[in-house]
C-alpha cells in the first residue's frame, strides 16, 4: 500500500504527500517510502519540492504501536535518520506545507525542509518527552539550530505545544497564512524556485548544510570552492551577462 505519493507537476515542482490514515503515523513503512521518494527526486531533481500532509493532521508522529524496547528505538531511529536525511539532502528548495498537528516525528518532517509554510490552525510540538523518550527524527539538532537553544530546550524539555502564530515569531516557521490559501501558497513558493538557478540553490543548500558540520575556516573553504563551481553552469553565465546588461532581476534560468 502506498502511504507516500510524488506528483510532479509541470511548473517543475513536485509535490510529496503523506496520506497514512487517521493522523499520518510516521511508521516504519511510511518511512520507508519517505526515504524512497526522497532519494528518487535527488537522483532525477526537480525545480522545487512541497511536502505536504493532511488537513487536520500534516504528520502526527512515529507509530508507538510500534515501539517496545532498545531493539526496536535503535531500528525506529534508524529509519527516521535515513529517511529525514534524504529528505534534507535533495539538492533542491524543500518546502513544508503544515496544516493542523505536526507533532514529533512530524515537526521533525517539516524542520528537515528548507522552509516551512504554516495554516493559521497549525500546532507544533515535541511532546516525547510526556512519554519519557527524548526526540529521534533530528528535534534536538535542528530545531536549536533554527530558533536556538534555549528555546529549543523550552519546547523539548517541557514537552509542550504552541499554535502558528507563536511558531512564527519565533521563526520555527517562515510564514503563516489562512487554511484555504496554504496548499496554493506552498505551490506559488516553490514554483518561484523552480523557475530560478536550481544549480545555484543545490550549491548554496550544500555550502550552509556541509558548512555549519564543521569549523568556520573548513565552511569558508567549502564556499570559495562551491563559489567556483557554480561558474561552471549556464545559469551562472545567464545571470552575469544580463546583469551586465540590464541589471538585477532580468535573467531567464534554465536550470542547467
Amino acid at each position: 500500500m502506498s502511504f507516500v505519493q510524488t506528483e510532479r507537476r509541470a511548473d517543475g515542482v513536485a509535490v510529496v504527500r503523506l496520506d497514512n490514515p487517521k493522523v499520518n503515523a510516521l511508521s516504519t513503512e511510511v518511512l520507508s517510502q519517505l526515504e524512497g521518494a526522497a532519494k528518487a527526486l535527488s537522483d532525477d531533481p526537480p525545480g522545487a519540492v512541497v511536502v505536504t500532509g493532511g488537513d487536520k493532521v500534516f504528520a502526527a508522529g512515529a507509530d508507538i504501536s510500534e515501539f517496545d524496547g532498545r531493539a526496536e528505538a535503535e531500528w525506529i531511529g534508524g529509519l527516521f535518520l535515513t529517511a529525514l536525511k534524504a529528505l534534507a539532502d535533495i539538492p533542491r528548495v524543500t518546502i513544508a506545507a503544515v496544516s493542523g498537528y505536526a507533532l514529533g516525528g512530524g515537526c521533525e518532517l517539516a524542520l528537515a525542509c528548507d522552509f516551512r509554510i504554516a495554516s493559521s490552525r497549525a500546532r507544533f510540538g515535541q511532546p516525547e518527552i510526556l512519554l519519557g523518550i527524548i526526540p529521534g527524527g533530528g528535534g534536538t539538532q535542528r530545531l536549536p539550530r533554527l530558533i536556538g537553544v534555549a528555546r529549543a530546550q523550552d519546547m523539548i524539555l517541557p514537552g509542550g505545544q504552541g499554535d502558528a502564530r507563536e511558531a512564527l515569531q519565533i521563526g520555527r516557521v517562515d510564514e503563516v497564512v489562512e487554511p484555504a490559501a496554504l496548499f496554493e501558497r506552498a505551490l506559488e513558493r516553490a514554483a518561484q524556485f523552480a523557475a530560478g538557478p536550481v544549480i545555484a540553490h543545490a550549491l548554496a543548500k550544500r555550502a550552509i548544510d556541509r558548512g555549519l558540520d564543521g569549523s568556520l575556516a573548513a565552511g569558508l573553504d567549502l564556499e570559495q570552492q562551491l563559489f567556483v563551481d557554480v561558474f561552471a553552469s549556464e545559469d551562472a553565465r545567464t545571470g552575469v551577462a544580463a546583469f551586465r546588461e540590464h541589471g538585477p532581476g532580468h535573467a531567464t534560468f534554465r536550470g542547467r
